[in-house]
């Protein structure tokens, strides 16, 4: 099977190029073992990776045009020439590794943490099975990015819209019964960027490998804030 990989070393090379290996593969191969197979044959060749099993999220690539995690993408599903490429939108450090670190900053700052302003009970603070089952679809999220670096919006305005991740992140905590700051995380939402650069493409929702909705929570979010506002 032919694999095109996309290869570039900013401190070496003048420009990207595709560079193209013949794999021989088996039933139940993934892409990852395809790449792994790359880099024994070339050490050079670098792309992040560690559990393989879609938990880590650390091994997103773009896939034929498609934003995807190697170790759960099997080659069956795969058209030949598979061409490899960085996940799109950000600056790469080298080869199919690329700069996430303003990805984490927008997820910072939607405060992804539970926020209370009542003193910690003793014990813990209870949830009703249907408050519980609101958090189901938010919290699965791996931070692969596949979402936010599909997101043509993410990609026009980096230093200001939030991106689907973070947005979905900021529904996760909206959401849930036990936090207490909707109001200043709402007002944190608001503007013209950080949130409604959304135009519900819903690139976000094809591209994530756990099946979330981020444009979903984005309109629960809006939903919201209207209430909020009348």
């Amino acid at each position: 099977m032919e694999f095109r990989i996309w290869r570039y070393d900013p401190e070496r090379d003048a420009k990207p190029r595709m560079e193209s290996h013949q794999i021989e593969t088996a039933r139940g191969m993934m892409l990852r073992d395809a790449l792994l197979e790359i880099k024994r044959r070339d050490e050079s060749f670098a792309f992040r990776h560690s559990c393989g099993e879609g938990v880590c999220g650390s091994d997103a690539v773009n896939v034929n045009g498609r934003n995807r995690l190697a170790c759960i993408t099997p080659l069956a599903e795969l058209k030949a020439p598979v061409v490899v490429r960085p996940l799109p939108g950000r600056p790469v450090i080298r080869d199919l590794v690329v700069d996430m670190s303003r990805f984490y900053r927008q997820y910072e700052a939607v405060e992804p943490w539970l926020q209370r302003k009542d003193p910690d009970p003793e014990k813990e603070i209870l949830q009703s099975p249907e408050e519980r089952a609101r958090l189901d679809g938010l919290w699965e999220c791996i931070l692969c990015g596949c979402c936010s670096t599909s997101c043509p919006s993410f990609w026009w305005n980096p230093d200001k819209f939030l991106g689907p991740q973070a947005l979905l992140a900021a529904w996760r905590f909206l959401a849930d019964s036990r936090d207490q700051a909707q109001e200043a995380r709402l007002d944190a939402l608001d503007g013209p960027y950080r949130l409604f650069r959304c135009h519900t493409i819903m690139n976000c929702v094809d591209a994530c490998p756990k099946h979330l909705n981020p444009t979903r929570a984005i309109g629960h979010i809006r939903e919201l804030m209207l209430k909020k506002s009348v």
